[in-house]
């Protein structure tokens, strides 16, 4: 199979059967053998009836329906999980993403030997105050902080290799960040391609601007997970080690102040120098015993399943 297109959507089912209709005369068009997996997460309006109708008609239709809202980082994840195709694309399902940009990112994956092509939305019809000047400075503190040169980390329309999608993990709020993901898991052929953006045609955004708090938070943790998250004894051990180094050396200090240079001085206990140095004696045992803790977890954490699957379609 050349193609699977993966879908992610809340309460969307006034544009379900359009982007459906056009995604297919694109694909039939090229050629292209292909599979179409919505995910649907927990849409309270006729989204799935709307899935379940075009997957009678269209065997290259699939569905996923999950038990509540578990978010598009989860919905991506189990799209990620079912596809078959050689390569992967993802979009949101409000038509904002131009399924005419297909071919290109395919062929730039397939042909240049891209790992991940993430697109471009260089002109946006989005509010300029609530979405575009936050988005720039989002996506440029991601730039500084990844070393991912992407332009917009943010769009929803991408490519992936297959092997990327079957080897990076998809969780909490992440989907904003899986060119990164994918860097840290070792595919590092990163690319970047200028698509066209459309005005939303039905419904509203399902984002509002907590999105951009929540993702600057999930860049901080994405940036510790990268860099520390196999070895946390590197950090909090090293951090423990040094402080508890400074603070046994200043009351080392304080007690041969006491024994030998000025016997007949204030108690140590009467001294702030002391309490100083107890503290950070006991904050350095603690970030130590923190790095500790943290490796007997990752050696002994076990999967657990972050979303709840209530109906398949074709899968």
């Amino acid at each position: 199979m050349n193609i699977s297109v993966v879908i992610p959507l809340l309460n969307e089912q006034d544009s379900l059967k359009e982007l459906h209709d056009w995604i297919a005369k694109v694909m039939q068009s090229n050629h292209f053998s292909y599979e179409i997996i919505f995910i649907d997460d927990g849409s309270t309006d006729d989204s799935w009836k709307v899935i379940s109708d075009l997957a009678t008609k269209n065997k290259a239709v699939k569905g996923i329906r999950f038990l509540k809202n578990f978010g598009k980082s989860q919905a991506l994840h189990a799209g990620f999980e079912k596809t078959q195709g050689d390569v992967v694309v993802t979009m949101d399902a409000d038509l904002q993403d131009s399924p005419e940009e297909v071919p290109d990112l395919y062929n730039m994956i397939v042909k240049d030997g891209f790992d991940l092509v993430s697109g471009w939305k260089k002109k946006r019809y989005d509010s300029v105050i609530s979405k575009n000047l936050p988005s720039k400075l989002f996506n440029w503190a991601a730039r500084k902080t990844s070393g991912v040169k992407l332009h917009d980390f943010n769009c929803g329309l991408k490519a992936y290799n297959i092997d990327v999608v079957k080897n990076i993990d998809v969780n909490g709020e992440m989907h904003r960040y899986i060119p990164v993901l994918s860097k840290n898991a070792g595919f590092t052929n990163i690319g970047e391609k200028v698509v066209q953006h459309q005005a939303r045609k039905y419904g509203v955004t399902k984002f509002g601007m907590n999105r951009f708090l929540h993702g600057f938070l999930d860049l901080i943790t994405i940036w510790f997970i990268s860099r520390f998250g196999k070895r946390p004894m590197h950090l909090f051990g090293a951090l423990g080690v040094i402080m508890f180094i400074i603070g046994f050396g200043f009351s080392l200090y304080l007690g041969i102040d006491k024994l030998y240079l000025k016997p007949g001085g204030r108690l140590i206990t009467q001294r702030p120098q002391f309490y100083i140095a107890l503290s950070t004696m006991i904050i350095g045992t603690q970030f130590f015993v923190a790095g500790f803790l943290g490796e007997i977890v990752l050696r002994t954490k076990q999967g657990k399943k972050r979303y709840l699957i209530k109906d398949e379609l074709n899968i």
